[in-house]
């Protein structure tokens, strides 16, 4: 008891450890209370953040804040423009197409079911079969009662999207043109001596950055790849797939075996056990294998210096308490936590 104590003590009466801890409680406060109200600001923040590396590149060439910053924004514009006007109506004719090839699919699932206890019935007895397929049928009405819950919501799901469309832009683009009068406006709240809070900063600064532009370029990577193997092989749906597995490099090690299933669901109901789908499977899985032994080393090198067991956890952990959101930034949050313990002092541990 006395240990716990002593350490209470050495930990406790410095005062920048307090301020850190202060800072960390009070942001963790207002993302867990606040977090739908300010989703816009803390979205636009983030943003800003992404975008100001580039603002800070242009002033290294002598241009303004102001002017650096309006070009960042004008080209980060022209970006989502591109997105939602010419990506989006891609996808979703996708989408549409493949909700409408569904029947099809299960029906040919079905009967790859039912023929399984004829083939391997030392492996598969037609009560199995028939529990796997009334398993596939619980899922799939689980599945179309979701997307009708969706639809029926989705006049408000619009009202969000305009509300974003018109706040996020302009928020973005005052964050990235005031960014120092805002962090000074802040900074007059705040102690002089933060030394600590202004090491773990760093730390986390350097570390995020690294981090996503490297997966900012593993997306567009992976997705490029995929998309042209796809294509080449003549692959249904070969955008939207290679989308999604461009997407999935986002969840370390979850992302990529969750999308595996439906690429290889379609190429088989295309092509049954052809050689196309074994000859695509095989290029598939070589592109899954040169990001993450080739591409991932490439690019991040030691930006996040973390194990593979600290990703999951933080996976896990983040997900049950912030759902998407958390899973999406499991990996910064996991760097913020490796920063403290980096940077903590080493003599309050001894």
């Amino acid at each position: 008891m006395r240990l716990i104590t002593d350490w209470f003590k050495r930990t406790f009466s410095d005062p920048q450890i307090v301020f850190l801890i202060l800072v960390l409680m009070v942001g963790f406060a207002v993302v867990l209370t606040m977090g739908d109200m300010l989703a816009p600001v803390l979205a636009s923040v983030v943003l800003a953040y992404l975008l100001d590396g580039l603002v800070q590149l242009l002033e290294d060439y002598g241009l303004p804040r102001w002017l650096a910053s309006t070009i960042v924004f004008i080209a980060f514009m022209a970006f989502v423009t591109l997105i939602l006007f010419g990506l989006m109506p891609l996808l979703s004719l996708q989408v549409t197409q493949l909700v409408q090839q569904l029947p099809n699919i299960i029906s040919e699932s079905q009967k790859a079911l039912m023929t399984l206890p004829e083939r391997y019935p030392e492996v598969v007895s037609p009560a199995q079969a028939q529990e796997l397929l009334d398993t596939a049928r619980r899922e799939i009405i689980l599945f179309a009662q979701g997307v009708l819950s969706v639809s029926i919501s989705s006049v408000v799901g619009v009202l969000t999207i305009v509300v974003y469309l018109v706040l996020m832009p302009m928020l973005v683009f005052f964050f990235l043109k005031d960014k120092h009068t805002i962090l000074a406006w802040f900074g007059a709240f705040l102690p002089r001596d933060r030394g600590l809070a202004n090491r773990v900063w760093f730390e986390v600064d350097r570390q995020i950055t690294n981090y996503m532009i490297g997966k900012f370029w593993e997306i567009v990577i992976v997705w490029a790849a995929s998309f042209v193997v796809f294509w080449i092989f003549g692959l249904q749906y070969a955008m939207l797939l290679s989308v999604l597995v461009g997407i999935s490099v986002l969840i370390p090690y979850v992302g990529a075996t969750v999308v595996t299933a439906p690429v290889l669901l379609i190429a088989w109901f295309q092509w049954g056990w052809g050689p196309d789908f074994i000859w695509l499977t095989i290029v598939y899985f070589i592109i899954h294998a040169i990001d993450g032994n080739v591409l991932v080393p490439l690019l991040f090198g030691e930006a996040v210096s973390l194990h593979p067991v600290a990703i999951i956890v933080a996976i896990l952990v983040f997900g049950g308490l912030w759902g998407f959101w958390g899973i999406f930034f499991a990996i910064p949050l996991a760097t913020l936590v490796n920063a403290i313990l980096r940077s903590w002092p080493k003599h309050l541990v001894t």
